[in-house]
């Protein structure tokens, strides 16, 4: 028989093993930011980062452009969040606690919009932006982030709200307690970890989004930083070391955030997935 602390060293070394794998890419930024050009062409990699280079990173924000762009990228991401969740919660209560007529359908047509790619809506958005007057604007790429992550904001929720004990809800309408205090006051606090779920999924979409924010953005200024990135290569040459300097900055907020709230985010997922 396996002694019990030889099972538990294997499972600590898979873990370093998974773990190295998903952050090496992040490292590997970090270092090629700071190798000299010399180096970064050799042939024997540098896998460890030369600090005396650190300048790159300090030269990238006293430009301006990436501040900027990290700048950008928050307000959308942000925005698309709030928004998000805003309109979620209402629409997942009503999908798990009212009965109308095509409630099976909206369901599956939220579930639809997931398989449509981003780009195959990019021709009619953009007319109908340009209409409005959204386009060039950061409120517009913080509304259609919004719609595109919408659904699957709801249908978490829905299935969050799903395993709430309808007893809470009733004992607090024989208090005399309306449907947006029961909402509010009851629900939401109950689904938080599932609230931190769609925060999370909400926030990173809008951050990683590329495709609108490409075609709906003209004005340098008002470029999230995925899109400003991209601007580096340029036709003879890329700044390397740039183009890693900033990448990484906007990489490592994600990451760490990510890290505060995995666990949430596990809760979440799975909150609803079992009824008592």
């Amino acid at each position: 028989m396996r002694p019990p602390h030889v099972g538990l060293t294997l499972r600590i070394i898979a873990v370093l093993v998974v773990l190295g794998i998903a952050v090496f890419p992040l490292y590997w930024m970090f270092v090629t930011a700071l190798t000299n050009n010399s180096e970064l062409f050799a042939d024997k990699a540098r896998l460890v980062p030369d600090f005396s280079q650190f300048g790159v990173f300090i030269d990238a924000l006293a430009e301006g452009k990436a501040t900027t762009w990290l700048r950008n990228s928050l307000v959308i991401a942000a925005g698309t969040t709030v928004l998000s969740i805003g309109l979620g919660i209402p629409l997942g209560y009503a999908l798990s606690r009212f009965s109308f007529r095509g409630k099976a359908l909206v369901a599956v047509v939220l579930l639809f919009t997931q398989m449509l790619p981003e780009a195959l809506m990019v021709v009619p958005l953009f007319a109908l932006f340009r209409r409005f007057d959204l386009l060039d604007s950061l409120g517009g790429l913080i509304l259609v982030n919004s719609a595109f992550v919408l659904p699957i904001v709801a249908l978490i929720l829905k299935g969050a709200i799903d395993g709430l004990p309808r007893e809470l809800e009733e004992s607090a309408r024989v208090d005399g307690a309306r449907p947006l205090t029961v909402l509010t006051r009851i629900n939401v606090p109950l689904i938080a970890p599932s609230l931190a779920a769609t925060a999370v999924i909400a926030f990173f979409h809008a951050w990683n989004e590329y495709v609108f924010a490409v075609t709906f953005i003209f004005t340098p200024g008002m470029q999230p930083a995925s899109v400003g990135i991209a601007n580096f290569i340029g036709e003879l040459g890329t700044p390397i070391q740039t183009v890693m300097a900033v990448a990484f900055m906007f990489t490592a907020p994600a990451v760490v955030f990510y890290l505060f709230v995995q666990k949430y985010v596990v809760a979440g997922m799975t909150a609803g997935a079992v009824k008592g």
